[in-house]
């Protein structure tokens, strides 16, 4: 857990690594253009990093209800008996989509889910979890567009997702650049 929370401050210091560089230039102790530079870089090291922090790597232990997988900070184990929610994040780079199922057990531990045998192994857990919900266990919660791309739901939530996902990320990398543009005085 605490090679977790390590990448997350490290993401989060690449993200606010321009407004810092702003102030040093306000200071005149660094050239007026380097937060320009700086926020650049950021933003591509960001959407490098941050889906990379709980992505599998290589599913390499496999039981039957944990799923175990190495990821950028070490490896991680997901309890498959005690799934609380699964959602989708979706990134694209060179004209491609990118999909991660991101699960998340009782214990807090998330796991993003990108290789066929382990999206498998999630489906049958949250069907079996589901037909627990009889005896009263909480079923886990499964965005629509988790649902759809797993298989679990029809209809069109894995297109609204990818257009909602696609729209969020153009306009937030937009606005991030234009507010360190404004600061850096350009």
């Amino acid at each position: 857990m605490t090679r977790a929370r390590l990448g997350v401050c490290l993401v989060v210091t690449i993200l606010l690594l321009p407004f810092g560089g702003y102030g040093l230039a306000r200071a005149g102790v660094v050239p007026e253009g380097l937060p320009i530079v700086v926020g650049l870089l950021s933003v591509i090291a960001e959407f490098i990093l941050l889906p990379a922090l709980f992505e599998e790597r290589a599913p390499y232990r496999h039981s039957s209800s944990h799923l175990t997988a190495r990821t950028l900070f070490g490896d991680r184990s997901v309890d498959l008996d005690r799934i609380t929610s699964v959602r989708l994040l979706t990134t694209f780079s060179y004209g491609s989509t990118y999909r991660t199922v991101v699960v998340r057990d009782a214990r807090g531990v998330r796991l993003g889910i990108t290789t066929q045998r382990s999206r498998r192994r999630l489906r049958r857990a949250i069907e079996k979890a589901e037909a627990d919900t009889t005896r009263g266990v909480p079923a886990p919660r499964v965005s629509r567009a988790a649902g759809a791309y797993l298989g679990l739901t029809s209809g069109r939530g894995l297109m609204v997702h990818t257009v909602l996902a696609f729209l969020f990320l153009s306009g937030s990398v937009s606005l991030y650049m234009a507010v360190v543009l404004r600061l850096a005085g350009q």
